[in-house]
C-alpha cells in the first residue's frame, strides 16, 4: 500500500483504483490544499499512519530478533518479573484504547458505505492503530519480564508521536465546526486523552526508574516470593490480562493433564496468603477492637468489626467487579431489542445529511440503528461482563480462603491455651471444636464469597425492573411481582431445607457414632454374638435420617421445581395481560425476545437470595460460636505469660524468657526453711536443689465450683531420683500429676520447681544477684517428658512418634527401642518404624501404643520424666525390661527426675521416694524404710499383695531377661497394610507411577475417562420404573420449552405485520389483531411446562432416595458379617468413610449435581438446536467451537479432580493436627511443645489453602474460557441471523428466538462442564462402595438346626481339643499347630507363655473367629463347626483384654439383649466390686456411660467387663489377660470372686501375670502356636527347669 510508503496523498490517482486512500470520487475535494496542507482531512488522516508505521517496524525486529534468540536458550524465569511502575493502569488504558480503535473502524466503514466509493482513510489508520496498540502491549509485557528498561524509549517516541497526530487532526475538526452531535469528533476526542494519559505513564516509569537521562538507573528487585522458585500460584504477580483471563494457568493444566497434581506441583503460597501473615492482620484489627472497648467484653460484634476491619478492603473490590458485571449483563437484553428491531426494519442506515471536508459524518444514534455493530457491541459487553464476574468471584474466594486461614490460626493459639477441665468436663468436646474448625470457618468463608452478592443484587433486580417497565410498561411490573411475591416462598422453602438438612445431620451424626461404636467393638459383638443388636439399633437412627432425608428430598425438589417454574409463570402472566390489557401496544418480536432474556436475568438473583440469606444466618451463628470460644476459661495465667512470651517469635524454637527464669539460690533456701515448719515430716535440707518440685498446701479442683480433686497435698519430689505414685484405682495419682503440670485449677498453696530444670531448656544460667522476691512466683518449670496414662499418638510414622520433633540420635533411639521392646513389633510392620500410625493409634495393640509413648518419653533430653502407669497394658516381661533397662538404667543412671505412677507393687524396692494416696489427699510418702517403720499396716497390706516374703522385699530383684519375643498376633493384624493401601488405590483406580511408560498412558488414559461403570451402577440402583420416567420427563420438559418460545416468536410475528401492513397500504378499516389463539395456545404449553417441571424435580429426588436406601442397607450387611480379619486389614477410617463421607455424598449431593447436569446439557444441546434451525449457516462455525470446547472440558476436569482429591486431602491432616491436638494438649504443654506445634499448623493450613486457590483458580479458568467460547457463540449467531434476515430468509421473530438462546448458552456451559467435573468426582463414593460391597461374609450357617441343639448346651462344660490346626487366613502361616487338650468340667484352666506364643489365638479358636483348618473342638459332645455361628458365640462367654463400653446406660452395657432381671444385674455388680460406684451415680443402672466409657477409670471399664461376662451365665467362661489395667488388690479380689462364684464353671484364663493361674487345675505354656507343658501348677514348679516356674519366678 503507497500510504504506507510517505503517504503521499497524491499516490492513488490512477482511475482503475476501486478503492483509493482518499476515495476516488473524482472531485476534486479530496486532494485540495488550497487552504494549506493540514485543511485536507485526506492528508491529516495519511499524517495519522506515520506513528503506528514507525512502531511496527521499530518493534517486530526487536521483537523477533531479541526475544527469537532468547527464549530459544534461556526459559525467561518468574523471577525476574518486575511490575514497572503504573502497571495495571497502562493494561487498563490499553484495553480502552483497542475498544475506542473498535468503535473508530466501525465508524469509518458505516460513514463510507454511504457515499460512492470506497474511502480508506476512515478506517485504515484506525485499524493501524489497533495493531500499532497491541504491538505496543506485547512489546512492553517482554521488556516487562526480561527486566530491560532502557528499550522502552520505543514507546515513550510512538505515544509522542501519536499523541501530536491525533491532536492536530482534533484541531482541525474544531476549525471546521465539527462538534459533539458527530461521533468520529467525540472518538478523536477521547484518543487524544488516551494517548496523552499513556504518554504520562511512560514519563512516570522515566521518573521513577531513572533507566534514561539520570546518571544511576534505580535498582530494583522483584518480590520475595517470586526469588523463591517454590512459589507457584501467580495470580498476584501476572499482568493484567493474565489475571482476568487465567492464563498462566494454561500450563499448569496441561502439565496435570500429563502426571497427577501433588503438593509438590503447586508449590507454596505466597507471603501475601500465607496463614501467618493473615493471622498477624487479623489479630491487630482484634488487638484494635480490644483497646477500642476495653470497658464491655469482646462479643460477636467486634468479631464482625475486627473480620471486616482487616478484610473488607478486597470485598469491597470484588463487590465494585460484581456490580460493574450486573450492569453489564442488560447489555444483552437491549443489544437484541435493538437488532431484532433494526432487523425489521430492514437495517437501511439513515442517509447521513452532514458533508464535511469531503466526507461523511454520522452521529452516534445513527451508528447505533446498524445491526452488525450492535453484534459487536454486545459480543464485547458479554467479554467484558464475563471477565468482571470471575475476577469478582476470584477475589470474594480468595478473601474467605485467607479468612480461614486467619481465624483457624486463632482458634488454635486459643487451643493452646484451653483449660484441661474445659475439655475434660465436657464444657468444650473435642468434637465441638473440630467442628468449629470444619464447619464453622468454612461457613464464614462461604459467607465472604456470597457477600458481594447482598450489595449486588438490589442493584440488579432494581435496573432488571425499570428495565422491564421501559420496554412493557405496566405489565412488567405484574411480571415482576409474580417473581417478588414468590421470592418469600422460596426463602421459606430455603429455610425449611436447611432444617431438614440439620436435622438429617443430627441423625447421620448419631449413625456414625452408632457405627463408629460398632466397629471400634466389632470383636466383642462377633464374640458374644451381638452383631443383630447394634445392627438393628443403626437402621433404626438410619430409618429416622431417612425421614429427614424425605424431607430434605422434599424440599429440594419444590425448590428446583421453582426455580424451573417461577420463569416459565412470570412470562406467562405478562405477556397475555400485556397483549390483552394495553391494546395499542407494541407486541413486536424485539419487546418480547428483550423481555424473555430479562427475565432469564432477573430470576438468578432471586434464587441466589435465598442461599445468601441462609449463609448469612449460619455465618452469625458462626461467629457467636467463636465469641463464645474465644471468651472461654483459658488455662492459669502463670501458664500464658511463658508460653505468650515464647510464641511472640516462631523462628526460634525456644526463647530465653528473658530475667523470668533465674537460678535463685539464696532466697530459695529462706523460704523453704520456713515451709518445711509446715510439713509433716521435718526433711533434712542440705541443699535446697534436692527437690526438684514442691507442693505445699495445695489444694486442687477440675472446676472452679467444684469440691477440690486433691485436697491438703504437701509433698516433695527429689533431684535426680526415682519417686513412685501409688494407690488404688480413681484416688487421684494422674490428677496429681496433672496438678503438678499445672494443668489442674489450683484453689490455694503453691508449687514450687527448683532452678535446674527450668534452666535445663533455656540454657542460660543467670546470675543470682539479679533475684528479687517477686521473681520467685514466676519461677518456671522447664519441659517435661510426660507419658499419659491413656496413651497418645500422632498421626506419623512410628520414628515420629519416638523422637518427637527432637533431633534424631541413632544410638539414643536404638536404646529406647531396646528398652521397650519395639524392635520385633518394629520389625513386622509393613513398613519397619516409617510405617504410618496413628489417628489414636487404630493399626496397633493397646500394649504397643503404651510403648510408644513411654518410649517418647525416654527419648526426650529432660531433665524430669512423668510416667503415668506405663506398665498397664504389658505384660510381665515387658515390663520388667522396661523398669530394668527403660526406667532404672537410661532415666535413674541418668541423674534424671522420674515420677512413676503405677500399680505394680513389686517396683516399690527400686523407688528411692514413695508417695502413696488415697482418695485425693497423700496418705504417707517417704522411702519405703520409713513407711516400714511408721505405716506398718499400710506395709503388710502392700506385702500381702505383692505375695513376697518380708526377705524378698528388701531385696532388689534384678532378674534379667530379655526375650526374644515374636509377635504373631501383631503381624496378623499388620501383614496387609497393603489392604489398607488397597483401598485407596480402589480409590483412583490409579496404580501408583512405575517405571514403564505404557503404564503410565493407560493411567492417565483412565485419569481422563468418565467413572460411566459408577454411573451406571448408580442408576440401575434406581429401578426399572424410575429411569424411563426420568429420561422421558426430562426430554419432554426441555421440548415443551423450546415450543413455548417458538410460540411466542410466531405470536409476536404475526402480531407485528398486522400492525406494518395498514401503514404501507394505508386502508381505511385496520383488522384489529386477535391474540386469543395465540395466547391460549401460550398458556397451554406454559402449565405443561410447568407440570413437567414438577415431575422431573421429582423424578431425580426419588431415584436419589431410593438409591441411597439401598447402597446404605447393604453396606451395613455386608461389613456387619464380614470376618473379623476384614477388619483388622483394613483401617477403621477407611471403613468409617464409606458410612460418613460417601453416604453422605450419595445422599445428598449426588441427585442434585444429577438434576442440575442433565438441564445445564440439555439446555445447551436445545439452544445450540434452535439456533441452527434459525441459520444453518451456524452449524459451520459451531465445529471449531465444539472441539475447543471438548478439549478444554477434558483438561478441565482432570485438573479438577485431582485439585479437588488434594484439596480434600490436604484438609484432613489439617482437621486431625486439631483434633490431636485437643487430645494431647496436656502432653504437648508438659513438653512445652506448643510453639513446634504452632509451625505445624500454619504448614497443615498454608497446604490446604494453597490446593483451594488453586481449584478457584482452574474454575475460574473454565469459567473465562467457557464464557468466551459463549461469547463467540453469539457474536456469530447474531451475525449469521442478520445477514439471513437482511436477505429475506428468516423473520425478524426468529432472530430474537435464536438470539435468546445463544445467550443463553453462554450462561449454562460452564454449569454443563462443572458439573460433570462435580459428578465424576461424586461419582467415586458408589465406586467406593460398591468395592466394599464385595467383601466376602464370614458363614454363618451350621449344619446343625436349632432343633438338633439342646436348650441348655453347654450344660457341663467339658472341652475336647483334638490336633487342632488354626490360621489367620488361608495365606497365612498357622499360629497354633496340632493342639491337643481335655479340660473336664468345672475346671479351671491357667494358659500362659511369652506375647505372641498363640494364647490369645486359642480362646478364639474356640468362637471360631480364626480359621480353622484341621482338627477339631468338641464341646460336650458337640462339634463346634457344626453349629451356627449365632449359636456358638451366644452360648460361651468370654472377657478381653482392652475393656469396651459403649454409650448408653449401665444396663445396656451389662445386657443389651435385655434378658435378665434387675437383681441378676446388681449380684453381677457386686461380682465386680461396682456395686457402691454404681449406687453412688445417678440412676444407677440407668446411669449413663459416654462414648467409649470414658467416664470410668481403665480399671472400672474392666471390672464392668468382667460383669457383663458374669451375667451371661455360661458354663464356659474365658478371660483373656482381663486383669491387665487393675490394681493388685482388686485383682486378688477377682481371683477370689473367679474361684467362688465359678466353682461350677469351666474357667480358661489366659494369664497375663503368672502369679493369676498359680490356683487353677491346670496350666498349659505354649510356646510358637504349640503346647509345651501341660500340667498341674505345683508339678511343674517342683520340676526345675520347667518353663512355667521360671515364669513366676520372673514375676516374683
Amino acid at each position: 500500500m503507497c500510504a504506507e510508503e510517505e503517504a503521499a496523498p497524491g499516490c492513488a490517482q490512477g482511475p482503475a483504483m476501486a478503492l483509493a486512500f482518499c476515495g476516488d470520487e473524482g472531485n476534486s475535494t479530496a486532494y485540495n490544499v488550497d487552504h494549506g496542507v493540514l485543511n485536507n482531512g485526506c492528508f491529516v488522516d495519511a499524517l495519522n499512519v506515520v506513528p503506528h508505521v514507525f512502531l511496527l517496524f521499530i518493534t517486530f525486529p526487536i521483537l523477533f530478533i531479541g526475544w527469537g534468540s532468547q527464549s530459544s536458550k534461556v526459559h525467561i524465569h518468574h523471577s525476574t518479573w518486575l511490575h514497572f511502575p503504573g502497571h495495571n493502569l497502562r493494561w487498563i488504558l490499553t484495553f480502552i484504547l483497542l475498544f475506542v480503535l473498535v468503535c473508530e473502524i466501525a465508524e469509518g466503514i458505516v460513514s463510507d458505505g454511504v457515499s460512492e466509493s470506497r474511502h480508506l482513510h476512515l478506517y485504515m489508520p484506525a485499524g493501524m492503530a489497533f495493531l500499532a496498540a497491541i504491538t505496543s502491549v506485547v512489546y512492553y509485557h517482554n521488556i516487562e519480564t526480561s527486566n530491560f528498561p532502557k528499550l522502552l524509549i520505543a514507546l515513550l517516541f510512538y505515544w509522542t508521536l501519536a499523541f501530536i497526530t491525533k491532536t492536530i487532526k482534533f484541531v482541525k475538526f474544531c476549525d471546521n465546526g465539527v462538534g459533539f452531535s458527530q461521533l468520529r469528533f467525540c472518538l478523536t476526542g477521547l484518543l487524544v486523552v488516551l494517548y496523552g494519559m499513556l504518554l504520562a505513564v511512560e514519563i512516570n516509569v522515566i521518573r521513577v526508574r531513572r533507566y534514561v537521562f539520570f546518571k544511576t538507573p534505580k535498582e530494583v528487585k522483584p518480590p520475595e516470593d517470586l526469588q523463591d522458585l517454590g512459589v507457584r500460584f501467580l495470580q498476584p504477580f501476572v499482568n493484567l490480562l493474565s489475571k482476568g483471563t487465567y492464563w498462566w494457568m494454561n500450563t499448569f493444566i496441561k502439565t496435570a493433564h500429563k502426571k497427577p497434581i501433588d503438593l509438590k506441583t503447586i508449590g507454596k503460597l505466597p507471603i501475601a496468603m500465607r496463614a501467618l501473615t493473615n493471622y498477624i492482620l487479623l489479630n491487630e484489627a482484634f488487638e484494635a477492637q480490644k483497646n477500642k472497648r476495653s470497658s464491655s467484653p469482646q462479643g460477636s460484634r467486634s468479631i464482625w468489626r475486627a473480620l471486616c476491619c482487616a478484610f473488607g478492603r478486597p470485598l469491597l473490590l470484588s463487590s465494585t467487579f460484581r456490580i460493574l458485571a450486573d450492569l453489564l449483563g442488560f447489555a444483552g437484553p437491549l443489544c437484541i431489542s435493538g437488532i431484532v428491531h433494526n432487523v425489521g426494519k430492514g437495517n437501511n442506515t439513515i442517509r447521513p445529511q452532514t458533508k464535511i471536508l469531503g466526507v461523511f459524518f454520522i452521529s452516534s444514534q445513527e451508528f447505533l440503528s446498524n445491526a452488525y455493530v450492535l453484534a459487536v457491541l454486545l459480543f464485547f459487553a458479554l467479554l467484558l461482563q464475563r471477565t468482571f464476574l470471575q475476577a469478582s468471584y476470584y477475589v470474594a474466594i480468595e478473601t474467605g480462603i485467607n479468612l480461614r486461614g486467619a481465624i483457624q490460626t486463632k482458634i488454635y493459639n486459643k487451643i493452646m491455651q484451653l483449660s484441661t477441665s474445659n475439655m475434660s468436663m465436657g464444657e468444650m468436646t473435642a468434637g465441638q471444636i473440630c467442628n468449629l474448625v470444619a464447619i464453622d470457618t468454612n461457613q464464614l468463608m462461604w459467607f465472604f464469597f456470597l457477600c458481594p452478592n447482598l450489595w449486588a443484587m438490589p442493584v440488579q433486580i432494581i435496573v432488571g425492573v425499570l428495565l422491564l417497565y421501559y420496554l412493557l410498561g405496566i405489565s412488567a411490573l405484574i411480571g415482576a411481582a409474580v417473581i417478588i411475591v414468590l421470592a418469600p416462598v422460596q426463602y421459606f422453602v430455603a429455610t425449611k431445607l436447611s432444617q431438614a438438612q440439620r436435622s438429617t445431620l443430627e441423625y447421620s451424626n448419631e449413625r456414625l457414632k452408632k457405627t463408629n461404636e460398632m466397629l471400634r467393638g466389632i470383636k466383642l459383638l462377633k464374640l458374644y454374638a451381638w452383631e443383630h443388636i447394634f445392627h438393628s439399633s443403626v437402621e433404626e437412627t438410619r430409618q429416622k435420617e431417612m425421614t429427614s432425608l424425605k424431607s430434605f428430598a422434599l424440599y429440594t425438589s419444590i425448590s428446583i421445581f421453582m426455580n424451573a417454574a417461577i420463569p416459565i409463570a412470570a412470562v406467562l402472566i405478562t405477556f397475555v395481560v400485556h397483549a390483552h390489557l394495553t391494546r395499542k401496544a407494541d407486541f413486536s418480536p424485539s419487546v418480547a425476545f428483550a423481555s424473555l432474556s430479562l427475565f432469564h436475568i432477573l430470576v438468578s438473583p432471586l434464587f441466589l437470595l435465598s442461599s445468601v440469606v441462609r449463609s448469612t444466618v449460619k455465618a452469625l451463628v458462626s461467629v457467636q460460636k467463636l465469641s463464645e470460644f474465644l471468651a472461654s476459661e483459658e488455662i492459669g495465667e502463670e501458664h500464658d505469660k511463658s508460653s505468650e512470651l515464647r510464641s511472640a517469635d516462631n523462628h526460634s524454637k525456644y526463647q530465653a524468657v528473658p530475667l523470668k527464669v533465674v537460678n535463685r539460690k539464696r532466697p530459695a533456701r529462706e523460704d523453704w526453711n520456713n515451709y518445711s515448719s509446715h510439713m509433716r515430716r521435718p526433711i533434712n535440707i542440705t541443699e535446697a536443689d534436692d527437690f526438684c518440685v514442691k507442693i505445699t498446701n495445695g489444694f486442687f479442683t477440675w472446676t472452679p465450683e467444684g469440691p477440690p480433686a486433691l485436697s491438703n497435698i504437701d509433698i516433695r519430689i527429689p533431684q535426680g531420683q526415682l519417686t513412685m505414685i501409688v494407690g488404688q484405682v480413681g484416688c487421684g495419682k494422674s490428677s496429681l500429676l496433672l496438678a503438678i503440670l499445672g494443668e489442674m485449677q489450683k484453689i490455694s498453696g503453691n508449687i514450687s520447681w527448683s532452678s535446674c530444670t527450668s534452666d535445663s531448656e533455656t540454657g542460660e544460667d543467670f546470675s543470682p544477684e539479679k533475684e528479687s522476691p517477686v521473681d520467685m512466683e514466676f519461677r518456671k518449670r522447664g519441659a517435661v517428658a510426660y507419658a499419659s496414662q491413656k496413651p497418645w499418638l500422632l498421626n506419623a510414622t512410628v520414628e515420629e512418634n519416638i523422637t518427637f520433633e527432637s533431633s534424631f540420635n541413632k544410638q539414643r533411639y536404638k536404646a529406647v527401642i531396646d528398652a521397650c521392646s519395639l524392635q520385633p513389633d518394629i520389625d513386622i510392620l509393613p513398613h519397619g518404624d516409617q510405617t504410618q500410625i496413628g489417628e489414636r493409634g487404630i493399626n496397633l495393640s493397646g500394649g504397643q501404643r503404651q510403648r510408644i509413648s513411654v518410649a517418647r518419653a525416654l527419648y526426650q533430653q529432660t531433665n524430669v520424666v512423668f510416667l503415668d502407669d506405663p506398665f498397664s497394658a504389658l505384660d510381665i516381661h515387658l515390663s520388667d525390661h522396661l523398669m530394668q533397662e527403660g526406667i532404672l538404667k537410661m532415666l535413674r543412671e541418668d541423674k534424671r527426675t522420674i515420677v512413676l505412677v503405677t500399680h505394680k507393687l513389686q517396683y516399690l524396692p527400686h523407688a528411692d521416694w514413695i508417695i502413696a494416696m488415697k482418695d485425693g489427699y497423700i496418705q504417707r510418702e517417704g522411702t519405703l524404710k520409713d513407711i516400714q517403720k511408721s505405716e506398718t499396716e499400710l506395709f503388710e497390706h502392700w506385702k500381702t499383695l505383692m505375695n513376697r516374703q518380708d526377705q524378698e522385699l528388701e531385696k532388689e530383684t534384678t532378674i534379667e531377661e530379655n526375650p526374644v519375643l515374636e509377635r504373631t498376633n501383631l503381624r496378623r493384624t499388620m501383614y496387609s497394610r497393603e489392604a489398607l493401601l488397597k483401598d485407596d488405590e480402589e480409590d483412583e483406580e490409579e496404580v501408583t507411577e512405575s517405571d514403564d511408560e505404557d503404564n503410565l498412558s493407560s493411567v492417565l488414559h483412565q485419569r481422563a475417562k468418565m467413572p460411566w461403570r459408577a454411573c451406571g451402577k448408580y442408576l440401575s440402583a434406581a429401578g426399572i420404573l424410575l429411569l424411563p420416567l426420568l429420561l422421558l420427563s426430562q426430554l419432554l420438559k426441555h421440548t415443551v420449552m423450546v415450543a413455548i418460545d417458538y410460540c411466542l416468536a410466531l405470536w409476536t410475528e404475526h402480531a407485528i405485520s398486522i400492525k406494518i401492513e395498514p401503514e404501507t397500504k394505508n386502508c381505511s378499516q385496520c383488522m384489529e389483531f386477535d391474540h386469543s389463539p395465540y395466547s391460549k395456545v401460550f398458556s397451554i404449553l406454559c402449565c405443561l411446562g410447568i407440570v413437567l417441571c414438577l415431575i422431573t424435580s421429582i423424578a431425580v429426588e426419588w431415584t436419589g432416595l431410593k438409591v441411597t436406601k439401598k447402597l446404605h442397607s447393604s453396606l451395613l450387611n455386608k461389613i456387619i458379617l464380614a470376618p473379623m480379619r476384614f477388619f483388622e486389614t483394613t483401617p477403621l477410617g477407611s471403613i468409617l468413610n464409606r458410612f460418613s463421607a460417601d453416604c453422605n455424598t450419595i445422599d445428598q449431593h449426588i441427585p442434585a449435581t444429577l438434576e442440575c447436569l442433565s438441564r445445564s446439557t440439555l439446555l445447551c444441546v436445545s439452544a445450540l438446536a434452535v439456533i441452527s434451525y434459525v441459520t444453518p449457516m451456524f452449524l459451520i462455525a459451531l465445529v471449531p467451537l465444539a472441539i475447543m470446547c471438548y478439549f478444554i472440558q477434558k483438561y478441565f476436569r482432570v485438573a479438577s479432580r485431582d485439585l479437588q482429591q488434594l484439596d480434600d486431602s490436604t484438609q484432613l491432616p489439617l482437621l486431625s493436627h486439631f483434633s490431636e491436638t485437643v487430645e494431647g494438649l496436656t502432653t504437648i504443654r508438659a513438653f512445652r511443645y506448643e510453639a513446634k506445634f504452632r509451625q505445624k499448623l500454619l504448614e497443615y493450613t498454608d497446604s490446604n489453602n494453597i490446593a483451594s486457590l488453586f481449584l478457584t483458580a482452574a474454575n475460574r479458568w473454565l469459567e473465562v474460557r467457557m464464557e468466551y467460547i459463549g461469547a463467540c457463540v453469539v457474536l456469530i449467531a447474531a451475525v449469521t441471523s442478520i445477514t439471513s434476515c437482511l436477505y429475506n430468509k428468516i423473520t425478524s421473530g426468529l432472530v430474537g428466538l435464536g438470539l435468546t438462546y445463544a445467550l443463553m448458552v453462554s450462561n449454562y456451559l460452564n454449569w454443563m462442564v462443572r458439573n460433570l467435573a462435580d459428578m465424576e468426582i461424586q461419582l467415586g463414593a458408589v465406586k467406593r462402595i460398591n468395592g466394599l460391597l464385595k467383601t466376602e461374609a464370614e458363614n454363618y450357617e451350621g449344619l446343625l438346626s436349632s432343633s438338633q441343639i439342646p436348650q441348655n448346651w453347654p450344660d457341663r462344660g467339658e472341652i475336647q481339643i483334638q490336633n487342632l490346626s488354626v490360621r489367620y487366613d488361608s495365606n497365612l502361616k498357622p499360629v497354633l499347630k496340632h493342639v491337643n487338650a481335655h479340660i473336664s468340667p468345672g475346671q479351671k484352666i491357667g494358659i500362659c507363655g511369652r506375647t505372641g506364643s498363640g494364647k490369645s489365638s486359642f480362646s478364639l479358636a474356640f468362637f471360631r473367629m480364626v480359621d480353622t483348618f484341621e482338627g477339631r473342638i468338641i464341646i460336650d459332645g458337640i462339634d463346634i463347626a457344626k453349629l451356627p455361628l449365632q449359636t456358638l458365640r451366644s452360648r460361651l462367654s468370654i472377657i478381653l483384654q482392652d475393656p469396651i463400653l459403649f454409650s448408653g446406660t449401665i444396663r445396656f452395657n451389662l445386657d443389651p439383649e435385655k434378658k435378665c432381671t434387675d437383681s441378676m444385674l446388681w449380684e453381677a455388680l457386686e461380682i465386680a466390686q461396682l456395686k457402691h460406684v454404681v449406687k453412688a451415680l445417678p440412676g444407677g443402672l440407668d446411669a449413663i456411660v459416654t462414648e467409649g466409657g470414658e467416664n470410668f477409670s481403665q480399671g472400672q471399664r474392666q471390672l464392668f467387663c468382667l460383669a457383663r461376662a458374669f451375667v451371661r451365665k455360661t458354663s464356659i467362661f474365658i478371660m483373656d489377660e482381663a486383669t491387665a489395667s487393675i490394681d493388685m488388690a482388686t485383682e486378688n479380689i477377682l481371683q477370689k470372686v473367679v474361684m467362688t462364684a465359678f466353682a461350677d464353671r469351666t474357667v480358661v484364663t489366659i494369664a497375663h501375670r503368672v502369679h493369676t493361674i498359680l490356683n487353677s487345675d491346670l496350666v498349659i505354656v505354649m510356646k510358637r502356636g504349640v503346647i509345651l507343658e501341660y500340667d498341674k501348677p505345683e508339678v511343674l514348679l517342683e520340676q526345675e527347669d520347667s518353663v512355667f516356674a521360671s515364669f513366676v519366678q520372673a514375676d516374683k
